[in-house]
Formats: structure tokens, C-alpha cells, sequence
């Protein structure tokens, strides 16, 4: 039986057919189709500060594709390992250099071997997040925290061609600038003032930094 599932992709453009191998390779899982089931998110991601949007809705036939959801099936760690293949990170010291390597060595899954992968989005308050850690200036657990803060959303990825063959166009659904900049400003910046305030918290002796992780110290399961 099939199961299909509906999702829409903000962007500037109609884009009726989504093409197997185009897009940027440096976004948050490498090449891919990156599109969202919450059709409010799409709206918001689909406008500039000066230009309007649309936000293309399609279906995508998941019964018959291998798909790795990062948010059930891996943990914090592995979305990491992800973004330091894929995007450029400012690595201050010594411990995000190591760390870097560290993270390949360990925590990277084999993500080319899925069709679709499902996880955070790393927008601007994400990406600071995991770039905090790396620089050992945030612990795991903070880090864990944060990324269920500012309800930034899941984006589903379409990564193999067998993946592009199952999706198909529905509809574009105009989108004004004037109506969902600002919504999209507003959750980006809710965001970034809950982490600051989470990470004004007060540590404790079992919160995990990378330096300690790479040392070997054991993680509490509650910090993933």
C-alpha cells in the first residue's frame, strides 16, 4: 500500500519539477530537495525582505524509500557530524579543530545511503548553536536544549534520484513578503533571545562539553 505524505518548499520561484542533482551542496545535508510538512514554515521561508514567495506544495511517495530521521533515530551529535561535512564552520581553537575531526570520525552517519533525511534546519540561530559547542563554549545539554527552542522547524530532504521520482506537483501558493517576513524575523529571533537566556542557565557537574566527550567521558543519556 502506498503512503504518501504532503510537503511544500519556499521558495521565490514556481518550481513544478524539482531536479535530481541541481541546488547547493553546501546546505545542511549536501545536495538535496529541502522542503517542510508545516505549510506556515514554507510561507515564511519562501519570502525575503524584498521579494514575495510561494510556497509549492507536492506529494511524496515514502513507501518504498530508506529514510533516516535524524530526530528519532540518531541524536544531537550526529546532526553535527552532519553540518561539519556539509557547511563551512569558524573554528576558534584548538578543542573545534580537533572536535571537528573527532565528530567525523565518530558520529557521522552514512547519510548518502538514504533517499530522504529528516532533521533540524540549521538557520541562523541553529547554526550558532552547534558552532557555540564546537567551540567548547556550550555544554551538550545546552546545546540539546536549544534546538527544541523557537519551534524552528524539521525540514524534510529528498536526496536520491528514486526519491525525485516519487514526488509530485500539486500547486504553488502565493505568498506576500508584507505578511511573512516579519512571522519569519519574529521565530528567528524568539529563537535566538530563548537560547541566550537558556544558555545564562546554571551548569551542573554533569554537563558534557566536546573536550570532555573527546576525553572520553561518559554522556548522560538525557544530554542527547
Amino acid at each position: 500500500m502506498n503512503k504518501k505524505i504532503k510537503l511544500y518548499h519556499g521558495s521565490i520561484n514556481i518550481i513544478e519539477k524539482p531536479e535530481y542533482g541541481k541546488g547547493k551542496k553546501y546546505n545542511d545535508y549536501g545536495l538535496g530537495f529541502y522542503m517542510t510538512e508545516d505549510l506556515e514554515l514554507a510561507k515564511e521561508w519562501a519570502v525575503d525582505r524584498y521579494h514575495d514567495g510561494y510556497s509549492n506544495e507536492y506529494e511524496l511517495d515514502i513507501s518504498n524509500l530508506k529514510i533516516l530521521n535524524l530526530t528519532k533515530e540518531g541524536n544531537v551529535l550526529n546532526w553535527i557530524a552532519l553540518l561539519l561535512k556539509n557547511r563551512s564552520f569558524i573554528l576558534k581553537n584548538d578543542i573545534a579543530i580537533q572536535g571537528k575531526e573527532f565528530l567525523l570520525n565518530n558520529y557521522l552517519l552514512p547519510y548518502e545511503e538514504y533517499d530522504v533525511i529528516i532533521g533540524y534546519r540549521a538557520d541562523d540561530s541553529y547554526f550558532s548553536y552547534a558552532e557555540s559547542f564546537l567551540n567548547n563554549t556550550i555544554s551538550l545539554k545546552r546545546l540539546n536544549e536549544a534546538l527544541k527552542l523557537g519551534n524552528l522547524g524539521e525540514q524534510i530532504v529528498l536526496k536520491s534520484k528514486k526519491a525525485f521520482n516519487n514526488l509530485s506537483y500539486i500547486k504553488a501558493i502565493e505568498v506576500k513578503k508584507e505578511e511573512y517576513y516579519p512571522l519569519r524575523e519574529k521565530r528567528n529571533n524568539d529563537a535566538r533571545n530563548d537560547f541566550l537566556k537558556n544558555k545564562k542557565g546554571i551548569e551542573t557537574i554533569n554537563d558534557k562539553y566536546l573536550n570532555d566527550i573527546m576525553r572520553g567521558v561518559e554522556i548522560d543519556d538525557s544530554s542527547l
